[in-house]
């Protein structure tokens, strides 16, 4: 909580008036963020409110216990149904990349969910090592030096923030298995059903930031700090 409040600060990611849709997948750090979110509402010394919203493949998911686990928590719970994997079937060819036409379409639901219930904000789970990772697929990858921003507005205006941007991986593993919650985990994933090819560069990168973590301990930390200070003018920027 700590980490979160200085991670809040520093942003200003929840502030007074807000009501937030808060992507709930099941898994660890959505978990971790709905109950976050829930403490920062006892903490913060101002008033905001959020739901949390589930958004079904259409695969015959059962979310009974995560939505149980929330009406326990005195978490508002919503689970909104789509057509997203029969969509898949026709959309994605054999043996290409699945993750992104499903995290497109997961996104799209939430952004129509918050603009019905009338959020002005939409939270997600992404934590430290997502930034990392997404940074170096974007170096190595796409030739992009590109991460995932803690707080951006969309194209339809709705603020889209990540309060554990800041927190490792680890953390919030070792929250959900210190407080015995029951997340869902890769079995949940569409990908399971169908014959494509498994994303390789995330996996890859993963390893990688493993094996220089070893070497190099401070390196999440280095990168944290060195996602705050940016020297633009030092890069091959090109003139006008």
């Amino acid at each position: 909580m700590s980490k979160l409040g200085k991670t809040n600060a520093a942003f200003k990611l929840i502030e007074e008036g807000d009501k937030i849709l808060v992507g709930l997948s099941g898994g660890k750090d959505s978990l971790t963020m709905i109950h976050a979110m829930k403490e920062q509402q006892r903490r913060a010394p101002f008033e905001f409110e959020f739901i949390a919203v589930t958004v079904g493949y259409g695969m015959g998911e059962n979310f009974d216990a995560l939505a149980k686990h929330c009406e326990e928590n005195g978490i508002k719970h919503l689970i909104r149904d789509t057509k997203t994997y029969e969509l898949a079937k026709e959309k994605i060819r054999k043996n290409s990349s699945f993750c992104s036409f499903f995290s497109r379409m997961r996104r799209g639901y939430l952004y129509s969910v918050a603009q019905e219930l009338g959020c002005n904000k939409v939270a997600l789970g992404h934590h430290m090592d997502d930034a990392a990772e997404s940074f170096f697929m974007n170096f190595i990858y796409n030739g992009q030096l590109r991460s995932l921003a803690p707080k951006y507005t969309a194209a339809n205006g709705l603020v889209v923030i990540r309060p554990l941007i800041q927190m490792r991986e680890r953390q919030l593993r070792a929250f959900v298995v210190d407080n015995n919650i029951e997340a869902i985990g890769d079995e949940a994933c569409p990908a399971m059903r169908f014959d494509v090819k498994m994303p390789h560069a995330r996996e890859n990168t993963k390893k990688m930031l493993s094996k220089m973590e070893l070497e190099f301990p401070q390196l999440f930390t280095s990168l944290n700090a060195a996602f705050k200070n940016i020297s633009v003018d030092s890069f091959f920027m090109q003139e006008d």
